[in-house]
């Protein structure tokens, strides 16, 4: 019995149990072909509809992935990747679109919260930066995606689970991670950019997720990338 308790205690530790990382972020600080975050999902049913959101701050001019999902047969399974500013490309099923943002602002980076859906049925993709959509494009029309996800933050997979590359690998902060096996509606995507009230993922969920963090990542709680004091004239008091 008391063997079965330690083995018990030992998978829980080593699985990690469910976490709300609500205003927490996760810090890739430099360029590493080993550090990355694992998402643990316990979907394992064929995926025909995907909704995938999360918030991202990085100054790279060079290739980065935001989010990888790879399947035992296919690497890039479901993948959003960003070959260079002002380029995202959604793969879904080995199959690739690309999506040109507008830049319409120059500097330091900020935060950007970005969402990508597709749905098999008509393999319509989408993609949404700060609440605002992309016109609709074809990707993998009447495909699934089969088979338990393997979910990595930080790099891609070229192999499942890992064959990470240190020239691809992101550097800088992602936060409000969510992952659902349906289309969400425009309305639901600008609440979850402007962090209002929104029924979070079904696959994956920032509110109560289950990872495991290896190599140089930190887990941080999120700071503002800009002046966040309010002046107040009457009281000469400056609020934080």
């Amino acid at each position: 019995m008391e063997k079965l308790v330690f083995l018990m205690a030992f998978l829980k530790c080593c699985l990690g149990s469910p976490e709300d990382l609500q205003g927490k972020v996760f810090s890739f600080p430099k360029d590493s072909d080993t550090a990355h975050v694992k998402l643990t999902t316990e979907k394992e049913e064929p995926l025909q509809t995907v909704t995938v959101c999360l918030r991202y701050i990085s100054d790279l001019t060079r290739a980065q992935p935001l989010f990888s999902l790879a399947t035992p047969s296919q690497d890039n399974a479901f993948l959003l990747f960003k070959p260079k500013p002002g380029l995202y490309q959604p793969h879904c099923g080995q199959k690739v679109i690309g999506f040109t943002e507008v830049l319409e602002e120059k500097g330091l980076p900020g935060w950007v919260h970005v969402c990508v859906t597709w749905e098999s049925s008509s393999g319509l993709t989408q993609l949404w930066i700060n609440g605002k959509g992309s016109v609709r494009k074809g990707l993998n029309r009447g495909e699934s995606l089969q088979g338990k996800p393997s979910v990595v933050l930080g790099q891609e997979q070229d192999s499942y689970g890992g064959k990470f590359d240190k020239a691809q690998s992101f550097v800088g902060q992602i936060s409000d991670v969510h992952m659902w096996d349906r289309v969400l509606s425009p309305c639901e995507i600008q609440a979850a950019n402007e962090g209002s009230y929104f029924q979070p993922g079904n696959v994956i969920n920032w509110a109560a997720l289950q990872y495991t963090m290896h190599g140089y990542v930190l887990l941080e709680s999120m700071v503002p990338t800009y002046n966040s004091c309010n002046n107040n004239s009457n009281n000469r008091q400056t609020a934080c």
